[in-house]
């Protein structure tokens, strides 16, 4: 038998049907051959990739975040959640909040908050800062967001003279110029800026709290945060060089205070000139 008959050769099947021998068997081995091909590109993808990584569903926490972790289970997730996703209700979501804002709302002790109302008020901390940054450290690592400059950074070494045209701009009409806050809607009000520390003057700037806008990197630049930041503790430090300054509240409170006075002392003096005679 020739070569060329061997190569035509088909074999009878039950029913009669003529299949040329070995089709199914080469089908099989092309199958596999294409699976063990993909196989092994995919093996080498993932192995040469640099931008692949494991999907984890909890992410492995440094030494400080996990002791953050165990603060926030003990005293802080019943209102904020598992994983900080927020209870309804009860406390807002803390992904993407960062490590600035707890550390900010823990050190000046309007977090942990009692209840729900429309101004958190400061008081005294229940956390030290040490626990803070703790505590700020795991919801960096569990959601990201706007951290603070490292400790010891010099966050007032800024120029006074731009700060008092950035803060007239942008904090005046809530502070006041004299920044010692005020009233706004809703039973809320703008804190004031004495005795705030550089820190938390800082990180109110770049979060935001409660009613007040976000001044992100991109709105104010961390020289113009040093700029106001130097300009305010410039006037809290200053003194007054007429005297008493009655809180700096500004010249219609102190016009009505010696107008006060003034009617107070022209009442006595007639009295006792009426008196005499």
């Amino acid at each position: 038998m020739t070569s060329e008959s061997k190569r035509h050769r088909v074999r009878l099947v039950p029913g009669g049907t003529r299949k040329p021998r070995g089709r199914w068997r080469r089908r099989l081995n092309a199958a596999a051959r294409l699976i063990a091909a993909l196989t092994i590109v995919g093996g080498l993808y993932t192995a040469f990739n640099p931008g692949y990584s494991v999907a984890e569903d909890t992410p492995t926490l440094t030494d400080q975040a996990a002791e953050g972790k165990r603060i926030y289970d003990r005293t802080c997730i019943s209102c904020h959640g598992t994983n900080a996703e927020g209870v309804e209700g009860r406390g807002p979501s803390l992904i993407g909040v960062g490590s600035a804002a707890v550390e900010f709302q823990v050190e000046t002790g309007r977090m942990p908050a009692a209840r729900q109302e429309a101004q958190i008020e400061r008081k005294q901390p229940q956390m030290s800062p040490g626990d803070s940054r703790k505590l700020g450290a795991y919801i960096q690592q569990l959601g990201g967001g706007p951290q603070m400059p490292a400790d010891g950074t010099n966050l007032r070494d800024g120029n006074p003279s731009v700060g008092g045209r950035l803060f007239r701009e942008n904090c005046s009409s809530c502070h006041a110029f004299s920044t010692n806050g005020g009233a706004l809607s809703s039973g809320k009000y703008a804190p004031t800026l004495r005795d705030v520390s550089d820190r938390h003057m800082y990180a109110a700037m770049l979060t935001g709290p409660q009613s007040m806008p976000v001044f992100g990197d991109n709105t104010l630049t961390p020289e113009e945060k040093r700029d106001i930041i130097a300009y305010v503790q410039l006037i809290n430090e200053e003194r007054d060089p007429g005297g008493f300054g009655l809180g700096r509240y500004g010249p219609v409170p102190e016009g009505l205070v010696v107008f006060l006075i003034g009617i107070v002392a022209l009442v006595f003096a007639t009295l006792w000139i009426a008196g005499k005679s």
